[in-house]
């Protein structure tokens, strides 16, 4: 089991698995059927109100990881992570977001969480 973030824009690996989008909105420029996206659990992602707040420099990356790990609690949220975590259990999966910096987005913090399952 492995459980990996990659760009949207890059193209399917072989040895990408489950391909679950973690990003609310659809990427743009990114055809469906290229995408090759597997599960698009919009409830997973973070609130909007706290992706603009995030997004306008308000805040840290930390603090946006805490206030988003206090939404992941939620019921629809938290049902939504066991389900990928499911995922990761029968096999390998990729988070994939638009993300420029994915090491200091949403999908950094569901890694983290999926890894300490």
């Amino acid at each position: 089991m492995s459980v990996r973030v990659r760009r949207i824009y890059d193209p399917p690996e072989p040895d990408d698995g489950v391909r679950v989008l973690v990003d609310r909105l659809w990427p743009r420029g990114v055809a469906k059927d290229a995408a090759h996206v597997d599960e698009w659990p919009k409830g997973l992602t973070p609130s909007t109100e706290l992706r603009r707040w995030y997004h306008a420099g308000e805040g840290s990356y930390e603090e946006f990881a805490e206030r988003y790990e206090a939404e992941l609690t939620a019921p629809e949220a938290a049902e939504l992570l066991d389900r990928v975590r499911d995922l990761a259990g029968e096999g390998d999966v990729t988070l994939l977001t638009a993300s420029k910096s994915p090491e200091e987005s949403h999908a950094s913090v569901l890694l983290r969480l999926l890894g300490e399952a």
